[in-house]
């Protein structure tokens, strides 16, 4: 797992931070790391296989025609990407 530093929050969040930690009872680092979660993973995010599922039955596609897709479509694995 990769480790992240918080430096440089702004004065006004450290007493917000603190508050939260010692409701929840715990230190002021998890309490940022859960901010920063919440922040990069909403409630409200939009998951890809549910829009195509949505699209396909706004479209009225059966399975049969859905079938299709899976035997034309490129099954080969994806190359590693290469920084060098």
């Amino acid at each position: 797992m990769a480790i992240l530093t918080r430096y440089n929050l702004p004065d006004e969040e450290n007493p917000v931070h603190r508050e939260r930690a010692s409701q929840r009872l715990h230190a002021k680092k998890p309490e940022v790391g859960l901010t920063l979660w919440v922040a990069v993973n909403p409630e409200s995010r939009v998951l890809l296989g549910d829009t195509l599922l949505a699209f396909g039955h706004k479209f009225g596609l059966t399975n049969e025609e859905l079938e299709v897709f899976q035997q034309v479509r490129d099954k080969t694995p994806a190359e590693t990407l290469s920084f060098d």
